[in-house]
């Protein structure tokens, strides 16, 4: 049986280095980023036109929505795109003096289920949060183009599936090779034959056959978005809609390294929190203590407290989510790289945290015993690593 599948990829004919951009979901708290790839892109055709970075979510975006999924339309009859049929791409991704392989194809909505007790194949690392799903469930349900920035991980410790292809890759067609914007490293991606493919699909299936816990993929980044992909396949059955388009990686390549996703409050009164957070965890915390760096516009240490999870995000994100909901002034940002973080709390009334992350190798053991985490737990590398939209495929 199969669980991935090569897709009718589709990608810019000219000026890719300005179709690439971010997944929308990075640098939320800095626009500055995003008018920054908006000068970069100028009137080319570019991903960023047909995507919402988080930092412009509003209240209501539907005049957004109907430009991004209008833009659509216009990229598909203007002929901006070469279509490859029936199509892998094996991808190798230079960012800060690492490689990360990996390959694009097509998953199985059928088999995805972001539930925190999911026993499916597919499976969500994270809790989904479903508040954030409907903006994005109002530009895929109507739109054009899936578009990932959509990581899965794979657990294949004897390097079956992924690494193979780095030995044969100038056998294939080199289908991309260029710098992407804004630190963001260099891409380069090779068109899978029909053998290789197969080849491919086969190692998968080796990787859960005898297995008692059937789990073959999880999502390392864009949860949400595969969320949103799952909700408007289930409003909308059609052929196109049950397939999305992702990135498989392997959890055991060097360059895959988890770095923990801190957080930043806003309109907060930092002393009331952090006093309150102590006295929480003095309460209903046990065993070992947890130790959290704490920073202010004015000030700046570390506090020890037991813990009620056994992650620190997880003792973490319990309490704030009680205060916040006792709070509604308070705002949460969820942050790549503890300088953002320092950077960020320079403001009056800002209080952020900085802590130890998860390993690696905790990940598919924690999900198949515990299933979902705490929602942004963890990232695979900073914000400039994160996937760059590049391939599409048309779902209508």
């Amino acid at each position: 049986m199969k669980h991935f599948y090569p897709a009718d990829l589709l990608l810019p004919k000219k000026d890719i280095e300005k179709w690439a951009v971010v997944a929308c979901d990075q640098y939320t708290s800095e626009p500055e980023y995003w008018e920054d790839v908006k000068r970069i892109a100028g009137d080319a055709p570019s991903a960023l036109n047909i995507i919402l970075p988080e930092v412009y979510l509003e209240k209501d975006n539907s005049a957004k929505v109907e430009k991004i999924n209008k833009t659509m339309k216009e990229y598909l009859d203007n002929g901006v795109f070469e279509e490859y049929k029936n199509a892998m791409m094996f991808v190798e991704r230079e960012s800060n003096n690492t490689i990360r392989r990996g390959i694009v194809g097509l998953i199985d909505l059928e088999e995805y289920d972001y539930s925190a007790d999911s026993d499916s194949l597919i499976r969500a690392t994270e809790a989904t949060v479903l508040d954030r799903l409907p903006p994005r469930v109002a530009i895929r349900e109507n739109a054009y183009l899936d578009m990932p920035h959509i990581l899965l991980l794979i657990d294949d410790p004897k390097r079956s599936v992924i690494e193979p292809l780095k030995n044969r890759k100038y056998d294939y067609k080199l289908a991309y090779d260029f710098r992407l914007m804004k630190d963001g490293g260099r891409i380069k991606g090779w068109l899978l034959n029909d053998a290789m493919i197969s080849e491919v699909q086969h190692a998968l299936n080796r990787l859960i056959k005898g297995k008692e816990d059937k789990m073959l993929f999880a999502v390392g980044d864009g949860n949400h978005s595969l969320a949103t992909a799952k909700e408007c396949y289930n409003k909308n059955k059609n052929p196109l809609q049950r397939y999305a388009l992702v990135e498989v990686v392997n959890i055991h390549d060097e360059s895959i390294q988890f770095e923990p996703i801190y957080r930043v409050l806003f309109n907060v009164d930092e002393k009331d929190f952090i006093e309150s957070f102590i006295e929480y965890t003095e309460e209903n915390g046990h065993g070992a203590n947890q130790r959290f760096i704490y920073i202010t516009s004015t000030s700046s240490g570390s506090i020890h407290v037991k813990q009620t999870a056994k992650l620190p995000i997880g003792t973490l994100q319990s309490f704030i989510d009680i205060y916040v909901e006792n709070h509604p002034e308070v705002k949460v940002d969820y942050i790549h790289g503890s300088n953002v973080v320092k950077s960020l709390c320079r403001k009056k009334n800002t209080l952020g945290f900085i802590y130890d992350g998860m390993e690696k190798s905790e990940l598919f053991p924690a999900i198949e015993a515990d299933g979902s985490l705490p929602r942004k737990t963890f990232s695979m590398g900073h914000a400039e690593d994160k996937r760059f939209y590049i391939e599409a495929r048309k779902i209508k």
